[in-house]
């Protein structure tokens, strides 16, 4: 893979990973609600998440969707049936210091939602058929490994913006209608691959 490639393919996950999509905006939620220490290991599970889930579609899952129209169908199903329940758990959050709680999603909670991401899907695929096209299990490495160094920063910054409004939020009433935005907003990312 030479350095051109490889600078369209870290430009195509810039933008891909810092653009609004379900992990940022649960990234800015769970900053906002867990704070940016309590968010790194959600971070880390994207990033690491992502690059597996690129690496495995390039060694041959592309291959199979593309043979079996009907398991393509039934995992958009699947990935919006998740996000849809994502989103009602976003909604009804508590505060995150209110008694019970609930926790920020952890490193393999955060790396398996890929598989069900909408958006996970469209990066893996385009990165694989664009930028290394036929090429063997060591280009689709570099593939992942490009994701994931591009990845990580880009998705912090959400995370980190949660953070810097963790303190308006502070009010009940405020950190509700936060919740129940970034919640609307996570339904309406899945329109593209409804519509």
């Amino acid at each position: 893979m030479n350095m051109e490639i490889v600078f369209a393919l870290a430009l195509f996950a810039f933008v891909t990973s810092v653009t609004p999509g379900p992990n940022n905006l649960m990234l800015l939620a769970s900053g906002a609600n867990f704070g940016l220490r309590r968010s790194v290991p959600h971070m880390l599970g994207i990033s690491m998440g992502q690059a597996a889930m690129t690496l495995i579609v390039g060694l041959g899952l592309a291959g199979l969707l593309t043979a079996f129209p009907a398991a393509a169908t039934a995992l958009k199903a699947a990935c919006l049936a998740y996000l849809l329940w994502l989103a009602w758990r976003i909604a009804n959050a508590a505060a995150p210091d209110a008694p019970g709680a609930g926790r920020p999603m952890g490193f393999l909670a955060a790396a398996l939602f890929q598989w069900v991401n909408p958006k996970s899907w469209a990066m893996a695929l385009t990165a694989v058929t664009a930028y290394a096209p036929g090429e063997g299990p060591a280009a689709m490495l570099a593939v992942a490994v490009v994701f994931a160094a591009v990845n990580l920063p880009s998705v912090s910054l959400w995370a980190a913006a949660g953070l810097g409004i963790r303190r308006w939020l502070a009010g009940p009433r405020r950190l509700r209608a936060f919740n129940g935005a970034m919640a609307v907003l996570l339904v309406a990312s899945t329109l593209p691959v409804v519509l």
